[in-house]
């Protein structure tokens, strides 16, 4: 409990340290992103971008807006000129052997996990290339270090991801700026329909969420959840020997699968 409360507490001194104006979240009516949207304090608009609006109703200040990633035209961007926070956690994933999945999945996996982030952030580049605070957070993967079978289309788009970060955050310090994106890079996050299909839990989400806020704030350019716990030995284990390590990751979701865990 009191680490909690530290947390908190460090969360809150932080965000009086920095100027806050208006937020845009793009993947904001679910999971990780709508609870991104609902800890989103201090900021006098917030805009959801999404395919659906969220299950919930929302603050005054908070505004959806329809739009799928899908789309051709991003044009729908242009009018958000006043943001200084801009947070990407939309992306989808199926798990799947490679010859299970289709022509239609591949190109839309890309289009919507890679190539539409990368739009995004390319509209707003010029605000992260100023010395004026922008702060820039995208929900890359776990996978996207990794070897993942049953996961290979979902894992290549998010290692395109990791890979445009950061090469953008060299050039960003390079340029002279002290702005960065953050890639969150986690494992399976529970509290969230991505999970398995469950409903949003946001309460389980907020104290991720609140991790995520303080890199974001501290302008940090990597975040992996549980990385000590976890994702350090994993990592170790990947980079010592990436087959052995694809051929007990495939066997370890093929007992995931056929005991229906997933």
């Amino acid at each position: 409990m009191w680490m909690i409360c530290s947390k908190r507490k460090k969360y809150t001194m932080l965000l009086n340290n920095v100027s806050l104006k208006e937020a845009l979240v793009i993947g904001g009516s679910n999971g990780i992103g709508l609870s991104v949207v609902m800890n989103l304090n201090g900021y006098d608009k917030i805009h959801i971008i999404d395919k659906i609006a969220p299950e919930k109703d929302l603050p005054v200040n908070i505004r959806f807006h329809e739009f799928d990633l899908l789309n051709a035209d991003y044009s729908v961007f242009d009018q958000f000129t006043s943001i200084n926070t801009l947070i990407i956690t939309a992306g989808f994933g199926r798990l799947a052997l490679f010859k299970d999945v289709q022509e239609d999945e591949i190109i839309n996996s890309f289009m919507v996990n890679s190539i539409g982030v990368i739009r995004i952030i390319k509209r707003f580049y010029n605000k992260m290339l100023s010395t004026t605070d922008f702060y820039c957070a995208v929900m890359g993967s776990i996978s996207g270090y990794l070897s993942s079978p049953f996961y290979s289309i979902y894992g290549a788009t998010k290692a395109a991801l990791c890979k445009f970060i950061e090469s953008v955050n060299v050039e960003l310090e390079k340029n002279g700026t002290n702005n960065r994106i953050l890639n969150i890079s986690s494992g399976s996050i529970a509290g969230t329909k991505f999970n398995n299909g469950k409903e949003n839990d946001l309460d389980s989400l907020k104290s991720l969420t609140i991790h995520i806020l303080e890199q974001l704030y501290t302008k940090s350019d990597l975040y992996i959840p549980d990385y000590e716990k976890t994702y350090k030995e994993v990592l170790n284990r990947y980079q010592t020997d990436f087959r052995s390590f694809g051929l007990q990751s495939y066997d370890y979701k093929l007992n995931k699968i056929d005991n229906n865990i997933f």
